[in-house]
Parts: structure tokens; C-alpha cells; sequence
């Protein structure tokens, strides 16, 4: 079919779209441009809608990450310019960065109402969220980068309200970062991302996941008894309380030391059975008979209370003990490895004092010790000492060595075995504490908070395929904006990934029944375009898709370049 550009001049060339063919009915499918522009009513006098602007922006993160200044080149030469019908040179830095301002004032609910349209694309409920943190690391200067106020309010509400999140040094670390929560919607196809909220740098996982269920409350019509699935990090009781006020219920890992001592009184009369839930490489090495270890995990359950903080009210629970057969191997690995390193590092330590150079001084040694302990578990095993030598012990010396003194102190340590020895018994062991109702057995629960893995892999695929990282902009509003407006890019390529494996016939090979959204961007990475010049202009005629590509488009029900040409630009005349 040949479609006629009303746009700026284009030269007789072939241009390719690309993955572009799959991204833009995509996101058309979405109505991203239309939540936008909903939200962001356009004054009369703007060319092009932020919708428009900022869902080319979106095209070009999803294809071809790029920094905004380059945008226009990009659009002109892969065509995405047709595809939405606004000019490359339009698209200029200024005109992006001034949609990302008024995309900020409105980004939590820009992105609740983009999660209506994918959760049902994807046929999915907000029965159950995980949330995850992840951190963004910047370089650079950013001096309007400011920590965010202390909240007046109970409950955060967002969009425009709330400042936007200060870049700043991350605990321990030198990194200038910011702190990003995420939540999504998980079955056995995989994560959908359904919100994010970005959190100053130095932020812990306490307060982003109380930030992020006041938004969720916020801008999502949750169901009752929804339960929220997180990590260690994010473990207190006021979020267990917090939760349980409103119907909520939890399943969270909970840092091991705070409940060894539960684990200690109970340990001789809990009931350990198999958990069914088995890594994928385990089932390969099950299904193929493989002569690698078989790994597994066992469970027990025991009945507990929590108190609410908030009310002093007791809250039951249950906690799930969780034995995994390789994180045993490992950590007992690790123990033995670190146990190692520190006997010869105080050897060796001991030698340097009573060798005395000149640059061995007691403060030299306490912060090698230091350094040598560090954060290691193994560190309590050992007990040491820097003694002064006595006057006797000093006259019995030899003389010193040229360019060395006579040694004042000695270095003992001492390393406690039984100690060691007795942690074995804590190897591989973790825990989780859940509020679900009795009801749910704990290996389902178990399971399913083993599916917190995927949540960790749309971490992966935002910082590595979509790359939101670099971002070369200087106001913090406007990072802000673009790392939530990626959130859109990592909600529309991992349905992309869903839609297409959902689409596979049950008798398909394992390959593409595992087909990522990756592997189908690659699939396209030829798909072109001819421009050719006639006396109404620059005529656009879409070259034959493979046979890949039709199969492709015709599980996901997308049209095709053609259709979606014909739909976006006016026909040529006959006649």
C-alpha cells in the first residue's frame, strides 16, 4: 500500500523501522499517548500532545536507548517520525524536556492509569504484589538536588505534592544514587510491573515500602485481603500492623538473627516436611537424570503473634522455616573460607608487629584488624589482643634490623572452634513471616514467595535492554519523571514477553515457550520501509515482513507496518 508523508521533506532511501513494528501498535494497544494526554490537557497552542512527544520518547527507550539531545537523529533514521507523524525535527531536546515537567506532575497517576490498561492486556489481578527496591547510581553534579521535606500528612499522595526524590550518597557507599521501590503483579508467566515510586538515595526499605502502599492505597482500587510479598529489607512490625489495618496480609523474609532465638526454643518440636517448589535448573537436572547435586528445600511452620506498634494490639501469624540443601553447602563453604582468611591475615599481622617497622604503629594494626574483621560472620569467632611488652620481654629482644625498631607490642588472637562448630547447625535455614490466613498451606506460600525472583529480574531487564541508565539530564524533576516514565517502557516490554508466551501452542518447543521479549525485538531487527519520491510527495510503501515476523505479529494480534502506516498516514491520490 503506498501512504503519502505530509510531513518534512524525505530523501528516496529505505528506512528501518525495527523493533519499532512491535513497540508502536504496542503501545498504542495501551493508549499510553491517550492516558497522558488525560491527565496532561494540552494547551491550544502546542503542536503536539505530551502524550504524542512522550510516547515517541518511550519508542526510543524501548529500541534504541539514547540521551534526549539525540532523539531527533534517531527518529529520522528509523522512521519513527511516520510512524507517529510528527517530524524529527520537532523532537527536539527542549520540547522532550518540557513534556518530562508536566508528566512530573501528574507521574503516579499517569502510571496507575497506564497499570489499568496492562493489567488487562494481561488478564491479571491485584490479588497479590510483590514489592523490591532496586538503586539507580548517577555521576555528575546536582546541585538543585535536595533531601525531600519531612511529610505533614499520615498518607502520601503523590503526583505534584510530593518533591522529587534527592540524588545523594547511598549508605556506605561513595555513589551519588537514587533509591527506586517497585511493585508487580507475578504469576508462573512472569512479573508485570503495576507502580514505582522513587525515594531519595540514603532512603532504606522501611520507608519505601510505607511510600509505596500510601500510593498504592492512592491511585489503585485494591482488593480486600491482598497479599504483599517483600523482601527482608522492608520487615518491620509496624509494616506488619500497617497491613493488617487495612485487611492486608503479608509474606515477608525476616532477617535470621531476630528470630533465631524462636527458632532455638522451638527447634525440637518442629515438623520438617519437602517443599515442592524446585529451581528450574533442578527440575532439568530431574528431568535428565543429571549426575549434578540434587538440591532441595524443607519447611516447618510454627504459630506466632506479632504487636501492632501502633495499637498494641496482637496480630497471629505464622512463621515458615525454610532449610535449603545448597544455601547449607554454601554457607558452611563461605564460614570455612572466611575463617581462612582471617587466621592468616592476624598471622601475618603478628608478624608485622614484632618485625616493628617504622610504619607499624598500634593505630596501623587496629585498622588492618578492622579491616580484616569487617562485616564477616566469622569475625565473632576470634578474640584478640595488642600487648605491650614488659621491660624484661624488651631487654631479651635482639637488636633490630637496619631500617627497623625494637618492637613494643605483641599480637595475640584466638579462635574459638566450639563456637564455630556450633553455628553448623544454622546453616541453609531462613524464615519468613506471613499474616496469610491458615488456610493457605505454607509450601503454596513458599512458592510463591520464590517468585519474588522475577520482580529481581525486571530489575535486570530496566537496567540492562531498556537502560535506564545513563541519564543525561541535570534537574532532578526531570530524572525523576524519566525514571518513571521507563517504568511504562518496563511494563510494556515484559507484556510484550507475556502476550507472546501466553500465545504459544502447549506443544511448542521449550525455546519458544520461553521466548523473551528480547528475542522478538531481535526478530525485527530488519523491517524496513521504502521511501520514493512522485509528484504528491514522498510516497512510503512497506516492505514484505519474513515469515517470522507475520507469525509474530499474528499471536500477539498486532497489525502489521502496512496497517499501521495506512491507520497514521493519508493515502495517496489516484485519479
Amino acid at each position: 500500500m503506498a501512504i503519502a508523508w505530509q510531513g518534512a521533506e524525505l530523501a528516496d532511501e529505505i528506512l528501518n523501522l525495527g523493533p519499532l513494528a512491535l513497540i508502536h501498535p504496542l503501545l498504542q494497544r495501551l493508549d499510553v499517548a491517550g492516558v497522558i494526554d488525560r491527565h496532561l490537557p494540552p494547551d491550544p497552542q502546542l503542536e503536539f500532545s505530551y502524550g504524542q512527544v512522550l510516547s515517541v520518547l518511550l519508542a526510543a527507550r524501548l529500541s534504541e536507548p539514547t540521551a534526549l539531545i539525540n532523539v531527533p537523529a534517531w527518529a529520522e533514521k528509523s522512521g519513527a517520525e511516520l510512524l507517529w507523524n510528527i517530524p524529527a525535527d520537532k523532537l527536539n531536546d527542549d520540547r522532550l524536556g518540557r513534556a518530562l515537567d508536566a508528566f512530573f506532575e501528574q507521574r503516579h497517576s499517569i502510571l496507575a492509569g497506564v497499570t489499568h490498561n496492562v493489567l488487562r492486556c494481561a488478564d491479571m489481578s491485584l490479588g497479590r504484589l510483590h514489592f523490591d527496591t532496586t538503586h539507580l547510581i548517577f555521576y555528575g553534579s546536582y546541585a538543585d538536588s535536595m533531601p525531600r521535606p519531612p511529610m505533614s500528612i499520615e498518607t502520601l499522595l503523590g503526583n505534584g505534592e510530593l518533591d522529587p526524590a534527592h540524588i545523594t550518597h547511598g549508605y556506605l557507599t561513595r555513589y551519588k544514587m537514587l533509591q527506586v521501590g517497585m511493585t508487580a503483579a507475578i504469576d508462573e508467566l512472569g512479573a508485570i510491573p503495576v507502580h514505582c515510586h522513587v525515594l531519595d538515595g540514603n532512603r532504606n526499605g522501611h520507608t519505601a515500602v510505607k511510600e509505596q502502599f500510601d500510593l498504592l492505597n492512592e491511585h489503585f482500587s485494591l482488593p480486600n485481603q491482598v497479599l504483599f510479598i517483600s523482601d527482608r529489607g522492608t520487615f518491620s512490625a509496624e509494616h506488619v500492623g500497617r497491613m493488617h489495618r487495612h485487611g492486608h496480609r503479608i509474606l515477608c523474609a525476616v532477617p535470621w538473627n531476630d528470630y533465631r532465638a524462636v527458632y532455638d526454643q522451638n527447634e525440637a518440636t518442629l515438623s520438617w516436611h519437602d517443599a515442592s517448589f524446585l529451581s528450574r535448573e533442578q527440575q532439568r537436572r530431574r528431568e535428565t537424570g543429571s549426575s549434578l547435586p540434587l538440591e532441595h528445600y524443607e519447611l516447618a511452620v510454627l504459630r506466632h503473634k506479632l504487636t501492632d506498634p501502633t495499637n498494641a494490639k496482637e496480630i497471629p501469624c505464622r512463621i515458615i522455616f525454610a532449610y535449603s540443601t545448597a544455601d547449607a553447602a554454601e554457607c558452611r563453604q563461605r564460614r570455612l573460607d572466611n575463617i581462612a582468611r582471617i587466621q592468616t591475615g592476624f598471622e601475618e599481622l603478628a608478624a608485622k608487629v614484632q618485625r616493628a617497622h617504622p610504619c607499624t604503629t598500634v593505630a596501623s594494626v587496629q585498622r588492618q584488624i578492622a579491616r580484616l574483621l569487617g562485616h564477616r560472620d566469622a569475625a565473632r569467632y576470634f578474640q584478640w589482643e595488642l600487648l605491650p611488652l614488659t621491660a624484661e620481654e624488651l631487654a631479651a629482644l635482639p637488636p633490630p634490623r637496619k631500617g627497623f625498631r625494637r618492637p613494643t607490642h605483641r599480637l595475640i588472637f584466638r579462635f574459638d572452634a566450639t563456637a564455630a562448630e556450633g553455628d553448623d547447625r544454622y546453616d541453609g535455614l531462613s524464615a519468613l513471616v506471613t499474616t496469610a490466613p491458615i488456610r493457605t498451606n505454607a509450601d503454596e506460600l513458599f512458592t510463591q514467595y520464590k517468585e519474588q525472583n522475577y520482580l529481581e529480574r525486571d530489575h535486570h531487564q530496566w537496567k540492562t535492554p531498556l537502560a535506564v541508565r545513563p541519564v543525561f539530564l541535570k534537574s532532578p524533576r526531570r530524572v525523576e519523571a524519566l525514571v518513571c516514565l521507563m517504568h511504562i517502557a518496563l511494563q510494556t516490554h515484559q507484556l510484550l514477553e507475556r502476550l507472546y508466551r501466553r500465545s504459544v501452542p502447549a506443544n511448542a518447543p521449550p525455546r519458544e515457550q520461553r521466548c523473551t521479549a528480547e528475542t522478538l525485538l531481535r526478530e525485527f531487527k530488519v523491517c524496513g520501509v521504502l521511501v520514493e519520491r512522485s509528484v504528491v510527495g514522498p510516497v512510503i510503501r512497506a516492505t514484505r515482513p519474513s515469515a517470522r515476523q507475520r507469525q509474530i505479529l499474528s499471536r500477539l494480534g498486532l497489525p502489521t507496518v502496512a496497517q499501521t502506516l495506512a491507520r497514521t498516514l493519508q493515502p495517496v491520490p489516484t485519479g
